[in-house]
């Protein structure tokens, strides 16, 4: 009997104790679900979207480039007599660089002077028997091309010594040599490299969706790697077809360079101006969240943080145009964005003062 009691007092001990412990859990639970319920509610920074001008200007990299440039080189080989210039000197169009030895040249030239000589003598003759029909057309005729070829070869060798003195092509700036005096000198033999600098040559590649908004004459500005001054140029010239590897489309455009600030071969950034969207939809680049497909961004409804997929443009310094998803009203999220999620509830401080009451 007494057993039997026992047994029941520990049952009921158990069963106060589990009820016990139920209702302490459940008020733990409740009590974490309210503090995790104040925590969830985000404190975050927005702004009123309003429409505003943008000019709109595509940001591009472009090598300037000499606007004539060539590498030097003799059409004949022969030892190097003469040179007539210094290295990164001032040159004319027409001067003679450097001459190559050419006694040989004179030597055939001479040679040939008296062969030529020979031949019109004999072909004088040969017409005036011809018309006494002292000797047969054939036989006049074959004298008339002994003197023509002799008439070109010597033509032939006072072309090439023509050739022996080596001109500039165009006046520019002549780099460094890569010859000496006394040097032997093939056609394959590199002199030095010509530039005119007074002029240069920006290239650069416009992606194929802009190349209709930019024409022959347009005027772009540019910066380089070693200066901060900025440089206008124009463009003069545009491929006829867009590159298929690329999808960009290649043109060029020319600077004046006679005060030689700029250098060929250096880097450029060049900045080209588009069409002015007047009511441009333009959102802070902290804003934006990239997805898979695009991006995204918050935008301020009823207290919570609703996400939209935007479609965007062109982009400034510190702001991105959005062509898609979002209108002018709409009150965007721009602060503590990447731990929001859907329908995060938030509370919102507006930074643009028109933008007391937000729109929805």
């Amino acid at each position: 009997m007494k057993t039997k009691y026992f047994v029941y007092i520990v049952l009921a001990v158990g069963f106060i104790g589990l009820v016990s412990y139920r209702i302490w859990d459940n008020s733990k639970m409740n009590t974490q679900g309210s503090m995790v319920k104040e925590q969830a509610v985000f404190s975050v920074e927005g702004t009123v979207l309003v429409p505003e001008e943008f000019s709109e200007e595509l940001s591009l990299t472009g090598t300037l480039e000499g606007d004539e440039l060539i590498e030097i080189r003799s059409e004949v080989s022969g030892v190097v007599e003469e040179i007539n210039f210094e290295e990164g000197a001032k040159v004319k169009k027409g001067q003679v660089l450097f001459r190559v030895n050419d006694s040989e040249l004179r030597a055939q030239l001479a040679k040939m002077g008296s062969a030529e000589g020979l031949a019109e003598e004999n072909e004088r003759r040969a017409q005036l028997l011809l018309e006494k029909e002292a000797v047969s057309q054939e036989e006049y005729d074959f004298a008339r091309a002994e003197l023509r070829s002799a008439q070109a070869e010597t033509q032939l060798i006072r072309a090439q010594l023509a050739k022996a003195g080596v001109r500039a092509a165009f006046s520019g700036t002549i780099g460094l040599r890569y010859i000496s005096e006394g040097s032997y000198v093939t056609p394959a033999t590199p002199i030095a490299t010509l530039v005119n600098t007074e002029k240069l040559k920006i290239t650069f590649s416009v992606p194929e969706k802009y190349s209709s908004q930019i024409r022959i004459r347009d005027e772009i500005s540019f910066t380089t790697s070693n200066s901060p001054e900025e440089y206008t140029a124009i463009i003069y010239a545009v491929e006829p077809q867009v590159d298929l590897s690329t999808r960009t489309l290649k043109m060029r455009a020319v600077v004046d360079n006679r005060e030689g600030k700029l250098i060929p071969g250096t880097f450029a950034n060049v900045f080209l101006p588009l069409a002015t969207v007047e009511d441009a939809l333009m959102v802070p680049a902290e804003a934006l969240i990239p997805i898979q497909n695009g991006k995204k961004i918050f935008v301020f409804r009823d207290g919570f943080a609703r996400e939209l997929e935007v479609q965007t443009g062109s982009r400034t310094k510190d702001k991105v145009q959005v062509l898609k998803g979002l209108k002018a009203g709409d009150t965007i999220l721009t602060s503590g964005v990447i731990v929001l999620k859907e329908g995060a509830p938030v509370k919102i401080e507006l930074k643009n003062p028109i933008a007391s009451t937000p729109a929805e």
